[in-house]
């Protein structure tokens, strides 16, 4: 098992720190380093800085958001970080939610699975350079009746294929992401509950396509926290679990309050949510269950950590990324050297 680091957003106050974790991750062997994107810092700036000031890391973007980006456009981000990169781009693709998508990029979040796949389609023809020419639902190249012409991407990426992968927690969109992705980017993974969360319905879209798991990368992200007390270590992430499955999304609408409900946490996802709506944000961090956390991050000394990186790796685990926590630098190293440390006394290395 692989493992990766997860930087999270940019222009929080820690940039500069953020770059030296970047840095350890690199000096350390991890495999690739990520950065995200929501309605603030963008996530190709940010990996080109740090694929700059790196050697060996891949970056990938978890997530280039959909909605944000036309696709041919995010061909020629995705093959020019690559040939910047001497070949350490990875690609990774996510629709957002409704909130992001109409309230910030003013798209409509409908049909997200459709729109997910003529997306994905025309990113891949227009990186395999060939004339671009499209037609589907939600894109048309080129426009009839107009002046378009089909036209070939003049970059050359480093690579023949650049991986692509899919940010999925919903049955449908990870069986999709199964048949045309190279892997998949989880969110709140449990080792114990990952069989029928994920892992099921990513083999179900492997099989449609005629492929087998072999060669897909199965690339959950989980905090990574180093203590004794586990109670006070959960602490430090009901903020960030309030805020995921309380309020990311609409009432109606929010992948994570699902996520959470398929893993058995009907009753408390529901006054999470309730709580967190209504503007009771300590309520909600309160309501989240310790379990819930302790299954969905690593918590504790190294040798627990390396109990649980063996529970992920034989669920089906292929790259674990991990977000070090800490408030300071040399906390989030320390952390990001235990992940080192616990996969080795894994025997994951």
């Amino acid at each position: 098992m692989r493992l990766g680091i997860n930087l999270g957003y940019w222009g929080a106050g820690m940039d500069g720190d953020n770059l030296a974790v970047a840095q350890e991750a690199d000096r350390l062997g991890y495999d690739v380093c990520w950065a995200a994107e929501a309605y603030g810092s963008d996530a190709p700036t940010v990996l080109a800085w740090v694929a700059a000031k790196t050697e060996r890391i891949d970056v990938g973007s978890a997530i280039m958001q959909i909605p944000a980006r036309q696709p041919a456009m995010t061909a020629m981000t995705a093959a020019t970080l690559d040939s910047l990169s001497g070949g350490r781009f990875r690609l990774g693709l996510g629709v957002s939610g409704p909130q992001v998508s109409e309230g910030w990029y003013g798209v409509k979040f409908d049909k997200p699975l459709a729109r997910t796949r003529e997306y994905v389609e025309i990113v891949r023809k227009a990186m395999s350079r060939e004339r671009l020419s499209y037609e589907g639902e939600h894109w048309t190249l080129p426009l009839p009746d107009g002046p378009g012409k089909p036209i070939k991407l003049t970059v050359h990426p480093q690579r023949e294929h650049i991986p692509l992968y899919i940010a999925a927690i919903g049955p449908k969109n990870l069986e999709q992401t199964g048949e045309i992705a190279d892997g998949a980017l989880l969110i709140f993974p449990s080792a114990e509950h990952l069989e029928d969360t994920a892992l099921r319905h990513l083999r179900a879209g492997r099989e449609k396509a005629g492929l087998t798991m072999d060669g897909f990368d199965v690339h959950p992200t989980l905090p990574i926290a180093l203590g004794d007390d586990i109670d006070a270590l959960a602490d430090l992430f009901r903020p960030y679990t309030a805020l995921y499955v309380g309020g990311m999304g609409s009432r109606k609408q929010n992948f994570y309050n699902q996520l959470a409900q398929r893993m058995g946490y009907e009753k408390q996802a529901a006054e999470i949510q309730d709580k967190y709506l209504s503007g009771d944000k300590t309520g909600a961090a309160a309501a989240v269950p310790r379990q819930l956390i302790d299954q969905t991050a690593l918590l504790g000394s190294v040798e627990r950590i390396a109990d649980r990186m063996k529970a992920y790796a034989a669920a089906g685990v292929t790259t674990l990324t991990l977000a070090p926590a800490g408030f300071t630098l040399d906390e989030r190293v320390a952390a990001l050297r235990a992940g080192t440390e616990a996969l080795e006394l894994a025997g994951l290395a």
